[in-house]
């Protein structure tokens, strides 16, 4: 549609030849957006500056908008149907400062903390962790197809680590095309604290050497938004440009791969095994031993009181801190029998979701459940369910839960 100076518009859909019109001087030319138009995308609430970025559009069918999974982040956005809004700019002005100013590359650094705003995130990051391990070997025609979706890859095969009886490449090879040449040495999630080693027995320090990913597993301590990590160096380093292309280069590298490797999680990985099972259930049943020992020395007023707490104040805290202390010792029982092939383990290692604390709610138990940092108030007539006795102080009436063995009604309940 062409609109005039005077206000008159021509709709070129109903004109049968539109070489009869001649574009002047003040004419407006009303088209529809197309592949490569800068645009901006936004999401409420606009707190910082970053909630509204730059984007270069692909007119792609049906009425959803997709994005890259890195660059929600920044937005706060999940995937329960948050709502965005995608605003067009009319003039070369508005089209230069978004290019110039406002798209992804020049808002990967944030300014409000000086570090990454977006990294690699969820799936991906279980990915190059699995990705990266040092007992993976590749064959000739998964590196062939994963070195397809190497974007600046120059056409030359790496030379297999192994050739006999069969030529070998490991993950990290692959993984090294896609990384700019970059010099980092950096310890990722499981690296013990009071190891010093050059080499770790654990491949938990990553080394690369000019792009080439030497050894260490890759994870979120490597590649998410941490400062001074890989994302952080390459964009002090490199520029913006190289740090958008290579977020986006190892993402498509690694879906490719988990594509190929799949990624699943069985109601048996949820299963300890006896002897955990035993020391859980001994664990709990001493914590509650604890917890009556408190309620009869409250009742007989032999508790000791704490700075600036009275009587129940003093037996609430000594109560959280009994549940809460018996909870973290059985979750690290839970978490040490774990073999590291449990894709759960898996999971929280890598950072792709939730702390080490879920593993202790999904082996060992739920623990106490609080409100306000107290435990559960009374919500009837001095008890919390009609199903307990009248004031009752010990651990299942104030909203402990613990089902190692499967939920009661109270458990259930609450």
């Amino acid at each position: 549609m062409i609109e005039r100076e005077d206000g008159r518009k021509t709709n070129l859909a109903y004109l049968a030849d539109r070489f009869m019109i001649q574009l002047e001087a003040g004419h407006k030319v009303i088209r529809h957006i197309r592949d490569g138009d800068y645009v901006l995308f936004n999401r409420q609430p606009s707190l910082p500056n970053m909630s509204i970025m730059g984007h270069r559009i692909r007119v792609m069918p049906y009425s959803t908008f997709r994005l890259s999974l890195s660059v929600t982040s920044p937005y706060n956005a999940d995937f329960d149907g948050d709502e965005m809004n995608l605003h067009v700019p009319q003039s070369h002005q508005t089209r230069a400062e978004v290019q110039e100013v406002m798209l992804v590359p020049h808002c990967i650094v944030s300014p409000q903390g000086n570090k990454p705003g977006m990294g690699i995130v969820q799936g991906t990051l279980l990915g190059c962790m699995l990705f990266t391990q040092r007992d993976t070997f590749l064959q000739r025609d998964f590196v062939m197809n994963l070195l397809m979706h190497v974007g600046d890859w120059d056409g030359v095969v790496p030379e297999p680590v192994i050739h006999k009886t069969k030529p070998l490449w490991t993950e990290k090879q692959i993984f090294s095309l896609v990384l700019p040449p970059v010099n980092l040495i950096r310890f990722n999630i499981t690296h013990p604290d009071d190891e010093n080693t050059d080499i770790s027995p654990g491949d938990a320090k990553v080394f690369i050497s000019k792009g080439e990913l030497v050894c260490g597993i890759i994870d979120k301590k490597t590649v998410g938004t941490s400062a001074n990590r890989l994302i952080h160096v390459t964009w002090k380093e490199f520029g913006p440009r190289v740090t958008d292309k290579m977020i986006s280069q190892i993402q498509v590298l690694v879906h490719n791969y988990v594509l190929h490797q799949g990624q699943s999680i069985g109601i048996g990985e949820t299963i300890a095994d006896e002897a955990t099972m035993r020391n859980v259930i001994q664990t709990i049943q001493n914590a509650k031993d604890e917890v009556k020992d408190l309620v009869r020395k409250a009742q007989e007023k032999e508790l000791t009181l704490l700075p600036g707490k009275g009587m129940m104040e003093a037996f609430e805290t000594e109560v959280n801190k009994a549940l809460n202390g018996a909870r973290d010792k059985s979750g690290l029982s839970a978490q040490d029998s774990l073999l590291k092939s449990n894709n759960i383990k898996r999971m929280v290692s890598a950072g792709y979701k939730g702390p080490f604390i879920n593993i202790s709610q999904i082996w060992a138990y739920v623990g106490q459940q609080n409100v306000e940092g107290k435990r559960i108030a009374y919500g009837f007539t001095r008890r919390t369910l009609p199903h307990f006795v009248l004031d009752g102080l010990g651990p299942e009436s104030r909203g402990f839960v613990a089902y190692p063995g499967g939920a009661d009604n109270a458990e259930y309940t609450q």
